[in-house]
């Protein structure tokens, strides 16, 4: 069945929200109009493998005449904007945040003069119901969990000292504060379902806040559902990102079911590995990587099979690695200099050797010799504002600077036409396209003891340009003819179906920032999991792999 728009509520009476929601639908339509369960599985799921926004939820957010909680509106949009290929993601979703607390003084605006009739009804009540949607998709523990704690929880007026007519005025902001804290409250009650000494003590304390009795009763007796299905997204105890993420969740989980299995609490694993509860506590709250000693002696007083002692083991030694990693890139510089970064470079350098970055243990410059390898090519990848155009610029001029010859390609403006005057550029094509002839004549003057290369700047642009025959011809002789290719391009636009383009990645080698998506480590010959995408986009910060099957953590020259 083709996609079709969904319908949408009837907010005459509304102009902000219909606006918002207008803007929600448009903006689905510019993504291909996904189906609700696409959007859930763009979103993705959290640690604990619960969906953070169900199908239903997101069905909610276009349809129901409410105003969607920010942080399910937040990530719902994202994901539209990155699949509309937005150019500016992030700006997409200020602008949203905008129309959101425009609906906010709209409705407080509203309220002062037409008061609700039911002063307890809460905008962040409606996001607990999305928990309890009764749904195949969501993990049947969650669920049931969700159906007796957040409707016991919802029913439960929250602890202010407001009047009725206050809370009712400001119930967007404060019903919203609200919701946040009861998520909170119910994740931690989910992370300590299983030690029920650690939760009676937990709910204790809650209980001492008396608009939450009724919410810790509610906990006590049925595990609530994540707290992600609540539209929390907490700032306040956000986690730093990791590179060792993916391994790190799969130990902790492989971990905790063999607790379970033997319903150990934490004081439990104490008194049988020798290794404080506290640790354990602070390894499992924390999502930090356990001893690998504490691993070995939890392994060998539970009796597990040698299959599940080398799982443990070998995800420990893939998150020690990665995390060892992170740790070398914290060691370097958080921006270095061009001309400092020339002066770390090997004095022995060949003629074509071009500077990516400065990194490893010795803190030296690296980069591709274009002479050698699989492909005279090397490619620069990542989305939007990582720096793609800034690296391209410290490739050519330290090129130029060996006294190579450059032939200029920019389809969009970039900083790389800056260099259109120096000494050894042979041409500056600055058009959407590149003439056959133009390209061969301005290669014609190459020669392997004279090479030029073609430094391209958004080459997912160029990639039906009529000079692709020659561009072809460059990648599968260029060794033999003096020439060789540098490009640059959005990893999510990049098509390798080009032909031309796609023989870039026989190079095997190349350079990302900031990768965002999984096949992005296909364009320079090496698998990226994880651990290397989806951190936040932070220019100057790259990956480098050289042909050699490693990657290296590089700062780029800014």
């Amino acid at each position: 069945m083709a996609a079709q728009p969904w319908k949408r509520p009837d907010l005459a009476d509304q102009p902000d929200l219909k606006k918002l929601n207008d803007e929600l639908h448009d903006l689905r339509l510019d993504a291909g109009l996904p189906s609700a369960r696409t959007i859930r599985e763009r979103v993705g799921k959290d640690a604990q493998d619960y969906w953070i926004v169900n199908h239903q939820a997101a069905l909610d957010t276009f349809q129901k005449p409410d105003l969607p909680p920010w942080g399910r509106l937040e990530v719902i949009v994202r994901v539209l904007a990155e699949a509309a290929r937005h150019g500016d993601v992030d700006g997409e979703v200020d602008r949203f945040k905008g129309l959101w607390k425009q609906v906010v003084r709209e409705t407080v605006a509203q309220a002062s003069v037409h008061p609700p009739a039911d002063t307890t009804a809460s905008a962040g009540d409606d996001d607990v119901n999305d928990a309890t949607v009764p749904s195949k998709d969501l993990p049947k523990q969650g669920a049931e969990g969700a159906e007796g704690a957040s409707r016991r929880a919802a029913a439960e007026p929250p602890a202010s000292t407001e009047t009725p007519t206050s809370a009712g005025q400001d119930s967007p902001q404060f019903n919203y504060a609200h919701e946040s804290l009861k998520g909170l409250v119910l994740n931690a009650a989910q992370a300590l379902w299983y030690d029920k000494e650690a939760l009676r003590v937990f709910l204790g304390v809650v209980r001492r806040s008396e608009g939450f009795v009724r919410m810790a009763d509610a906990a006590e007796e049925q595990r609530p559902a994540n707290a992600t299905f609540y539209g929390v997204k907490s700032r306040e105890f956000e986690v730093g990102h990791s590179p060792a993420r993916l391994e790190l969740v799969t130990l902790h989980r492989r971990l905790d079911e063999q607790r379970r299995k033997r319903k150990w609490s934490f004081t439990a694993m104490e008194e049988q590995t020798g290794i404080s509860s506290d640790a354990w506590i602070r390894w499992y709250t924390h999502g930090e990587l356990p001893e690998r000693e504490a691993l070995v002696a939890f392994s060998h007083v539970a009796s597990l099979t040698q299959e599940d002692h080398v799982l443990l083991l070998g995800l420990w030694d893939a998150a020690h690695d990665a995390l060892e990693v992170q740790k070398r890139s914290a060691s370097l510089p958080s921006s270095i200099s061009f001309d400092e970064a020339w002066t770390m470079r090997d004095p022995a350098a060949p003629r074509l050797w071009a500077l990516a970055g400065v990194g490893g243990d010795d803190l030296a410059a690296y980069g591709p010799d274009l002479t050698s390898g699989t492909a005279p090519a090397f490619v620069v990848a990542g989305p939007a504002k990582s720096g793609r155009s800034t690296a391209l610029v410290n490739i050519a001029r330290s090129l130029l600077a060996s006294g190579t010859r450059l032939a200029l390609a920019t389809p969009k403006p970039s900083p790389l036409r800056e260099l259109a005057d120096q000494d050894g550029v042979v041409a500056c094509f600055d058009q959407d396209n590149i003439g056959h002839d133009e390209l061969a004549e301005a290669l014609s003057v190459a020669s392997a003891e004279e090479p030029v290369v073609v430094v391209m700047d958004d080459a997912e642009v160029l990639g039906k340009c009529q000079a692709q025959r020659v561009l072809r011809n460059l990648l599968e002789h260029g060794f033999d003819e003096g020439t060789a290719l540098v490009l640059a391009g959005d990893e999510d636009k990049l098509e390798p179906s080009y032909p031309w383009l796609g023989k870039v990645k026989r190079a095997h080698r190349g350079l990302l920032l900031s990768p965002q998506v999984r096949h992005a480590g296909d364009w320079i010959g090496i698998r990226t999991g994880d651990s290397v995408i989806g951190s936040p986009v932070t220019p100057g910060r790259g990956w480098l792999h050289l042909g050699d099957g490693k990657l290296m953590t590089v700062t780029v020259p800014q």
